[in-house]
């Protein structure tokens, strides 16, 4: 159900170049009744889903790391960011999108993953729903070395740590992407691992 104090008059787009920026115009009625009139871009990429591989029996967890461009325009030296597998839903439900991103940026073809919670990593600008997953690897689902797509124009490296040393990462300010700490600390704290 949509909510009846919020109307919005105009949609502008102004940028289609990766995903799209548009420029929203709405009316928004306040609790004592007078409207106001906000004005706000909104970045809409697409839903997308994230997974934590673990191996209960290793204690391990696997993580990749990349280049983010946006950290690294933002302080982050130098713009590589340790984080969970993850990627956009395309065509697919959040389950079938998360199990094609674990083979092509990890390697891993997963069977079975379990959904966690569904999640605005930021709502104040950004459209995504991120569906957040965990799910059980062991090296007889490995199928490839992982590392993206080249058309996608991935360079992802695949790391293992012992999950007391990804957790630890957090602490560390190693690891600062919010959807990976959402999961090592669930991890944590189902003792998954």
């Amino acid at each position: 159900m949509k909510n009846p104090e919020i109307k919005v008059t105009e949609t502008k787009l102004l940028s289609d170049n990766w995903y799209i920026l548009n420029k929203v115009t709405f009316d928004y009625q306040k609790k004592d009744g007078k409207v106001e009139s906000h004005i706000r871009e909104v970045y809409d990429r697409g839903n997308g889903a994230a997974i934590l591989l673990y191996n209960s029996a290793k204690k391990t967890v696997i993580l990749t790391r990349q280049f983010r461009l946006p950290t690294y325009l933002n302080g982050n030296k130098t713009g590589m960011m340790i984080e969970v597998c993850a990627g956009l839903l395309d065509q697919d439900n959040a389950e079938q999108a998360v199990i094609r991103e674990t083979e092509e940026e990890t390697g891993y073809r997963l069977k079975k993953v379990e959904k966690v919670i569904e999640t605005y990593m930021s709502p104040g600008s950004v459209t995504e729903i991120l569906y957040l997953f965990v799910g059980e690897y062991d090296e007889t689902m490995k199928v490839n070395d992982g590392g993206g797509l080249d058309a996608e124009q991935e360079n992802i490296e695949v790391l293992e740590y012992t999950f007391e040393e990804a957790y630890s990462m957090i602490e560390s300010g190693e690891i600062t992407d919010a959807k990976t700490i959402l999961l090592l600390q669930h991890a944590k704290i189902k003792n998954l691992i």
